[in-house]
Protein backbone atom coordinates (compact mmCIF):
# COMPACT_ATOMS: atom_id res chain seq x y z
CA UNK A 1 0.00 0.00 0.00
CA UNK A 2 1.29 3.48 -0.92
CA UNK A 3 0.32 7.18 -0.22
CA UNK A 4 2.23 10.23 -0.86
CA UNK A 5 3.59 12.03 2.25
CA UNK A 6 4.24 16.01 2.43
CA UNK A 7 5.88 18.04 5.00
CA UNK A 8 4.75 21.40 4.78
CA UNK A 9 5.00 24.80 6.95
CA UNK A 10 2.03 28.07 7.67
CA UNK A 11 3.26 30.85 9.26
CA UNK A 12 -0.47 32.00 10.77
CA UNK A 13 -3.19 30.32 9.53
CA UNK A 14 -6.99 29.77 10.73
CA UNK A 15 -8.54 26.68 10.03
CA UNK A 16 -12.22 28.37 11.01
CA UNK A 17 -14.42 26.06 13.14
CA UNK A 18 -18.16 26.14 11.16
CA UNK A 19 -19.96 26.91 14.13
CA UNK A 20 -17.68 29.42 15.85
CA UNK A 21 -19.19 33.15 15.28
CA UNK A 22 -18.52 35.96 17.50
CA UNK A 23 -14.71 34.98 17.39
CA UNK A 24 -13.56 32.83 14.54
CA UNK A 25 -12.56 29.49 16.52
CA UNK A 26 -9.64 27.45 14.68
CA UNK A 27 -9.54 23.71 14.87
CA UNK A 28 -5.93 22.77 15.71
CA UNK A 29 -4.84 21.31 12.84
CA UNK A 30 -6.58 21.26 9.11
CA UNK A 31 -9.62 19.13 8.79
CA UNK A 32 -9.94 16.40 5.72
CA UNK A 33 -12.26 18.60 3.24
CA UNK A 34 -9.49 21.42 3.91
CA UNK A 35 -6.68 19.06 2.88
CA UNK A 36 -8.93 17.08 -0.26
CA UNK A 37 -9.48 20.51 -1.43
CA UNK A 38 -5.94 21.35 -1.75
CA UNK A 39 -4.81 18.92 -3.39
CA UNK A 40 -7.95 18.85 -6.12
CA UNK A 41 -6.43 22.65 -6.55
CA UNK A 42 -2.77 21.39 -6.47
CA UNK A 43 -3.77 18.69 -9.44
CA UNK A 44 -6.39 20.63 -11.16
CA UNK A 45 -8.56 17.84 -10.83
CA UNK A 46 -12.18 18.63 -12.50
CA UNK A 47 -13.90 15.86 -10.89
CA UNK A 48 -13.67 13.84 -6.96
CA UNK A 49 -10.94 11.90 -6.29
CA UNK A 50 -11.58 9.76 -3.63
CA UNK A 51 -8.96 9.85 -1.12
CA UNK A 52 -7.53 8.77 2.35
CA UNK A 53 -5.85 11.71 4.20
CA UNK A 54 -3.90 11.53 7.67
CA UNK A 55 -3.07 14.49 9.52
CA UNK A 56 -0.36 14.87 12.18
CA UNK A 57 1.14 18.57 12.99
CA UNK A 58 2.39 20.86 15.30
CA UNK A 59 2.14 25.14 15.91
CA UNK A 60 3.85 26.85 18.66
CA UNK A 61 1.04 29.38 19.64
CA UNK A 62 -2.27 30.72 19.48
CA UNK A 63 -3.06 34.33 18.93
CA UNK A 64 -6.42 36.32 18.53
CA UNK A 65 -6.50 38.75 15.58
CA UNK A 66 -8.75 41.10 13.79
CA UNK A 67 -10.49 41.29 10.89
CA UNK A 68 -13.46 43.09 8.98
CA UNK A 69 -16.70 41.60 9.20
CA UNK A 70 -19.47 42.33 7.74
CA UNK A 71 -23.03 42.17 8.24
CA UNK A 72 -26.36 41.79 6.70
CA UNK A 73 -29.79 40.32 6.16
CA UNK A 74 -31.63 39.79 2.73
CA UNK A 75 -34.80 41.95 3.64
CA UNK A 76 -32.85 44.33 5.52
CA UNK A 77 -33.45 48.42 3.99
CA UNK A 78 -30.49 51.06 4.62
CA UNK A 79 -31.10 53.08 6.98
CA UNK A 80 -28.74 56.49 7.65
CA UNK A 81 -26.58 56.43 10.57
CA UNK A 82 -27.31 52.61 11.25
CA UNK A 83 -25.73 51.08 8.31
CA UNK A 84 -22.10 52.01 7.32
CA UNK A 85 -22.99 50.90 3.59
CA UNK A 86 -25.27 51.52 1.27
CA UNK A 87 -26.14 48.39 -1.22
CA UNK A 88 -28.69 49.05 -3.64
CA UNK A 89 -31.19 50.18 -0.79
CA UNK A 90 -30.08 47.66 1.21
CA UNK A 91 -28.05 48.56 4.60
CA UNK A 92 -24.00 46.58 5.51
CA UNK A 93 -23.08 47.34 8.70
CA UNK A 94 -18.71 47.16 8.63
CA UNK A 95 -17.18 46.41 12.11
CA UNK A 96 -14.57 44.39 13.78
CA UNK A 97 -13.62 41.10 14.34
CA UNK A 98 -11.90 38.43 16.27
CA UNK A 99 -10.36 35.74 14.55
CA UNK A 100 -7.87 33.17 16.10
CA UNK A 101 -4.78 32.37 13.93
CA UNK A 102 -2.57 29.48 14.68
CA UNK A 103 1.08 30.34 14.98
CA UNK A 104 4.33 28.50 12.62
CA UNK A 105 2.62 25.63 12.01
CA UNK A 106 3.90 22.18 10.92
CA UNK A 107 2.12 19.12 9.04
CA UNK A 108 3.00 16.19 7.85
CA UNK A 109 0.21 15.11 5.48
CA UNK A 110 -0.49 11.71 3.97
CA UNK A 111 -2.56 11.23 1.03
CA UNK A 112 -3.43 7.83 -0.05
CA UNK A 113 -5.91 8.01 -3.78
CA UNK A 114 -8.56 4.95 -3.64
CA UNK A 115 -6.70 4.29 -7.48
CA UNK A 116 -3.24 3.88 -6.81
CA UNK A 117 -2.50 4.70 -10.12
CA UNK A 118 -3.23 8.56 -9.37
CA UNK A 119 -0.58 8.36 -6.94
CA UNK A 120 2.23 10.28 -9.54
CA UNK A 121 -0.54 12.95 -10.73
CA UNK A 122 -1.03 13.76 -6.87
CA UNK A 123 2.87 13.89 -5.84
CA UNK A 124 3.09 15.54 -9.73
CA UNK A 125 0.50 18.25 -8.53
CA UNK A 126 2.18 19.22 -5.05
CA UNK A 127 5.22 19.70 -6.45
CA UNK A 128 4.23 21.85 -9.44
CA UNK A 129 0.87 23.39 -8.45
CA UNK A 130 -1.97 24.53 -11.10
CA UNK A 131 -2.61 27.15 -8.68
CA UNK A 132 -1.25 28.58 -5.46
CA UNK A 133 -1.65 26.33 -2.28
CA UNK A 134 -3.21 27.26 0.75
CA UNK A 135 -5.05 26.01 3.50
CA UNK A 136 -7.48 27.61 5.94
CA UNK A 137 -8.00 30.63 4.41
CA UNK A 138 -7.20 31.88 0.51
CA UNK A 139 -4.41 33.76 2.52
CA UNK A 140 -3.02 31.37 4.34
CA UNK A 141 -0.45 30.28 2.18
CA UNK A 142 1.17 26.85 2.21
CA UNK A 143 4.95 26.46 1.99
CA UNK A 144 5.44 22.85 1.04
CA UNK A 145 8.91 21.26 1.79
CA UNK A 146 8.76 17.72 1.01
CA UNK A 147 6.87 15.27 -1.40
CA UNK A 148 7.95 12.02 -1.46
CA UNK A 149 6.16 7.79 -2.44
CA UNK A 150 6.25 5.91 1.19
CA UNK A 151 4.77 2.61 1.61
CA UNK A 152 2.61 2.13 4.50
CA UNK A 153 2.30 -1.23 6.73
CA UNK A 154 0.53 -2.11 9.90
CA UNK A 155 2.61 -3.07 12.53
CA UNK A 156 1.85 -4.17 16.11
CA UNK A 157 3.31 -2.46 19.06
CA UNK A 158 5.57 -4.08 21.15
CA UNK A 159 5.73 -1.71 23.75
CA UNK A 160 4.11 1.61 24.35
CA UNK A 161 5.06 5.01 21.88
CA UNK A 162 4.37 8.29 22.18
CA UNK A 163 2.79 10.46 19.67
CA UNK A 164 5.75 12.89 18.24
CA UNK A 165 3.26 15.35 16.90
CA UNK A 166 -0.56 16.26 17.49
CA UNK A 167 -2.86 13.95 15.93
CA UNK A 168 -6.46 13.60 14.36
CA UNK A 169 -7.35 10.12 15.46
CA UNK A 170 -10.65 8.62 13.93
CA UNK A 171 -12.30 7.38 16.78
CA UNK A 172 -13.24 4.14 15.09
CA UNK A 173 -9.35 3.23 15.43
CA UNK A 174 -9.31 2.96 18.89
CA UNK A 175 -10.44 -0.57 19.32
CA UNK A 176 -7.11 -2.24 18.21
CA UNK A 177 -5.94 -2.60 21.95
CA UNK A 178 -5.54 -6.06 24.14
CA UNK A 179 -6.82 -3.61 26.58
CA UNK A 180 -10.04 -1.90 25.49
CA UNK A 181 -8.96 1.30 23.98
CA UNK A 182 -6.01 3.80 23.41
CA UNK A 183 -6.65 6.01 26.59
CA UNK A 184 -5.73 8.30 24.49
CA UNK A 185 -7.27 12.11 25.92
CA UNK A 186 -8.27 14.39 23.74
CA UNK A 187 -10.87 16.57 21.99
CA UNK A 188 -13.76 15.19 20.00
CA UNK A 189 -14.52 16.67 16.36
CA UNK A 190 -16.95 15.94 13.97
CA UNK A 191 -14.81 17.00 10.64
CA UNK A 192 -15.93 17.66 6.88
CA UNK A 193 -14.56 15.11 4.55
CA UNK A 194 -16.89 14.86 1.70
CA UNK A 195 -19.89 16.96 0.06
CA UNK A 196 -22.48 16.62 -2.95
CA UNK A 197 -23.93 19.73 -4.73
CA UNK A 198 -27.81 19.64 -4.84
CA UNK A 199 -29.41 21.30 -7.73
CA UNK A 200 -28.90 24.85 -6.75
CA UNK A 201 -25.26 24.00 -6.63
CA UNK A 202 -25.05 24.43 -2.42
CA UNK A 203 -22.87 22.01 -0.80
CA UNK A 204 -24.53 19.03 1.59
CA UNK A 205 -21.72 17.60 3.95
CA UNK A 206 -22.73 13.94 3.96
CA UNK A 207 -19.42 12.71 4.45
CA UNK A 208 -18.56 13.62 8.90
CA UNK A 209 -15.75 11.35 10.41
CA UNK A 210 -15.74 11.35 14.47
CA UNK A 211 -12.27 11.87 15.40
CA UNK A 212 -10.16 12.71 18.40
CA UNK A 213 -7.53 15.29 18.14
CA UNK A 214 -4.79 13.59 20.36
CA UNK A 215 -1.66 15.91 21.56
CA UNK A 216 2.30 15.06 21.08
CA UNK A 217 3.58 12.75 23.47
CA UNK A 218 0.35 10.86 24.40
CA UNK A 219 0.69 7.12 24.61
CA UNK A 220 -0.55 4.75 22.59
CA UNK A 221 -0.46 1.17 24.50
CA UNK A 222 1.30 -2.04 23.47
CA UNK A 223 -0.56 -4.49 21.86
CA UNK A 224 -2.32 -1.62 19.68
CA UNK A 225 -2.27 -2.15 16.25
CA UNK A 226 -0.98 0.65 13.86
CA UNK A 227 -0.21 1.67 10.14
CA UNK A 228 3.35 3.17 9.89
CA UNK A 229 4.70 4.68 6.94
CA UNK A 230 8.66 3.73 5.51
CA UNK A 231 10.08 6.28 7.23
CA UNK A 232 8.85 5.58 10.68
CA UNK A 233 5.97 8.04 11.43
CA UNK A 234 2.67 6.33 12.38
CA UNK A 235 -0.80 7.10 9.90
CA UNK A 236 -3.89 7.21 10.80
CA UNK A 237 -5.59 7.29 7.38
CA UNK A 238 -9.45 7.92 6.54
Amino acid sequence: MKAIKVKAFQQMPSYRKPTSFAIKESYPLPPYSTIIGMVHAACGFEDYVDMEVSVQGLHYAVVNDLYIRYEFGNATKFEEGRHTLNANGYGIVRGAGNIELLGDVQLILHVKPEDENMLGAIKNGLLYPKNYLALGRWEDLLRIDEVEEVQLFEEELEDEEELTYDTYIPVDMEVHNYHGSREIVGTYYYLNKKYTKDQNGFRKWDKKIKVRHASKNSTIKYGSTVMRDSKGDIVHLV
